[in-house]
């Protein structure tokens, strides 16, 4: 059996040079890297100055120490009035969570930082705007067990928990995650034999809530049971931890994910501020295991909508073997309207970076259609015209080009 090694991650403050003894090469820290250690470093020491870095680096003792509520928030930052607004509000349905790692990242002296428009609340959200629903994708009408969405022919979106350890704004599941009491595991054996019984299910996508927030042994037992499926060709999970909780992708959790290979991984990335060299190390951590990692991201108004932040985002998950895979619309959810672009804008955002950089960084652009009609690609105008000689096509420069698409007896 491949031994796998116990030794835990290492802190941001610990951080040594990058060595590689088979080549005799040391790489000191990059200005970047030395960046994250200390902003890191700094907001530990200043708000959990008893916490060693065993304690901070232990993924419990951050989901213990997740901020939730006003007051806890008033320690690190002073809320704006629409913040503050949406925070004292008694019937707020949807709750608010951040790991202290997580808040590490943000500047908190700046109300318009991009990070922290998607965690903290805004009164926005009080306003329904047209077309809103709180299940906007219909998924509980393509449930045929709870936990279950099989809305594809050949796959299934499995539910299995609904905890996060932070709770994005714009969650397209705000309407079943951020309970007290995670009741998504009674509901797993049900889902299971259905899979088993329908053979026509080659992919299961495991999702939440966020699955890498449940325990070694839990995700052993679902994936152990997945793979006797015989007909379950790939599993997926999709997940945000390693860019809020990355303390969680320890060695013992590759060893598990290790074991139940081929799996794909498909990471929630937002923003460049984002990458830490906590981050950039679980990412790696997955990949060394052998999974497959791609990204999906969510287009957002103010905080990712511009070319040259997402471009710099795609090439960030490059530079940790994570191919960007999706580029979602912002769904209309329930009070989601500030957040959401015109898709207009997102076709101009993938003008943008189509052509200007390498393929792998260019993932698809996708609406995923109101009423359960799943996901549909959106692409900018490339096709101007054919005819019987051919097609004329743009290209990225905007220059036209004739493509001999004749049909020949």
């Amino acid at each position: 059996m491949e031994q796998v090694s116990t030794q835990r991650l290492v802190s941001l403050d610990e951080e040594p040079p990058l060595t590689y003894p088979d080549i005799g090469i040391i790489f000191p820290l990059s200005d970047e890297k030395r960046s994250d250690k200390n902003r890191s470093s700094l907001f530990r020491k200043k708000f959990f100055p008893n916490t060693n870095l065993i304690q901070w680096n232990d993924w419990h003792w951050q989901l213990f120490h997740r901020i939730t509520t006003l007051e806890q928030l008033y320690v690190y930052v002073n809320p704006t009035f629409e913040e503050k607004l949406a925070l004292e509000r008694k019937d707020w349905k949807f709750p608010f969570s951040v790991t202290p790692y997580y808040l590490s990242l943000i500047n908190l002296n700046d109300p318009h930082d991009p990070l922290r428009k998607t965690i903290i609340p805004q009164i926005a959200e009080n306003l329904e705007g047209p077309g809103e629903a709180a299940d906007p994708l219909s998924e509980d009408h393509t449930s045929p067990v709870a936990g279950l969405v099989h809305r594809y022919p050949d796959r299934v979106l499995f539910l299995v928990t609904n905890f996060c350890s932070v709770y994005c704004r714009y969650c397209t599941r705000s309407r079943l995650v951020g309970g007290h009491t995670d009741t998504s595991e009674i509901h797993w054996e049900e889902a299971l034999d259905y899979i088993a019984s329908h053979s026509e299910i080659r992919d299961v996508i495991i999702s939440g809530g966020d699955p890498l927030t449940l325990s070694d042994e839990r995700l052993g037992y679902l994936l152990a049971r997945l793979k006797k499926i015989s007909h379950v060709q790939m599993v997926r999970i999709g997940t945000k931890v390693p860019f809020v909780l990355p303390q969680r992708i320890t060695a013992s959790l590759i060893k598990v994910l290790k074991t139940y290979r081929p799996l794909y991984i498909n990471i929630h990335a937002t923003h460049p501020s984002e990458f830490s060299e906590a981050s950039r190390q679980a990412c790696n951590r997955l990949a060394d295991a052998g999974i497959v990692l791609g990204s999906q991201t969510v287009l957002l108004k103010g905080v990712n909508d511009s070319v040259e932040t997402m471009t710099d985002l795609f090439h960030k998950l490059l530079t940790v073997r994570v191919r960007p895979y999706y580029l979602f619309q912002c769904d209309p959810i329930l009070g989601s309207a500030h957040f959401r672009t015109t898709i207009e804008e997102g076709k101009e955002i993938m003008r943008g970076i189509r052509g200007f950089t390498s393929g792998f960084a260019v993932p698809a652009y996708v609406v995923d259609t109101p009423k359960g009609g799943g996901k549909v690609p959106i692409l900018p105008e490339y096709e101007v015209s054919h005819d019987e000689k051919g097609f004329c096509l743009r290209n990225y420069e905007g220059k036209l080009f004739t493509y001999p698409d004749v049909r020949h007896s």
